[in-house]
């Protein structure tokens, strides 16, 4: 008997990982040929004798897998993973545009700026350059510099880019 379109639907998980071990949780679930996502950017890190960029995960804890139920449990079977982000005792499914947007986001390796929380503000769209066709929320990060938040609801985590002052947005209707 074939199995239901329902139960073989792929949606994007957030994972919990243990403490520092989200790469060795992205080895062990692509091991088991599962899409899994992790985040990351460059960060300058300082010892007492040198300077070096380091790649270091977005969401420190957190990694995304792209997944269906049977998927989902064999992931969290790993050592390196905690749990699956829940809802109402649940698995919550992360909406693709908000993975897409993460992933043009950080193709292009701007500075990013990670933050809890962001300001209600306007959504919009650029509609040009690099970061085209990106949806997210215009914030003020610093006095008179407009950043871009594009946001993982489910986490409550929003990636900041710096936007030009002139860079073209569209106003997108909620």
């Amino acid at each position: 008997m074939p199995q239901s379109e329902k139960e073989i639907a792929r949606h994007w998980f957030a994972l919990y990982t243990k403490p520092r071990q989200e790469f060795k949780a992205v080895s062990q679930i692509s091991s088991l040929s599962i899409e899994v996502y992790l985040p990351t950017m460059l960060k300058e890190k300082k010892w007492s004798d040198r300077k070096k960029k380091i790649e270091v995960p977005v969401f420190p804890g957190y990694l995304f897998i792209f997944a269906d139920e049977y998927e989902r449990i064999h992931s969290m079977q790993q050592t390196s993973i905690v749990r699956t982000i829940c809802f109402n005792g649940k698995p919550s499914a992360i909406p693709d545009c908000q993975i897409e947007n993460l992933k043009k986001i950080l193709a292009e390796k701007p500075e990013v700026f990670v933050t809890d929380k962001i300001e209600v503000g306007t959504k919009v769209m650029i509609t040009e350059g690099p970061f085209k066709n990106v949806t997210g929320i215009v914030t003020e990060h610093k006095k008179g510099e407009k950043h871009l938040a594009v946001s993982i609801d489910l986490l409550r985590r929003s990636v900041l880019v710096r936007i030009d002052n002139e860079g073209i947005i569209k106003i997108v209707e909620t």
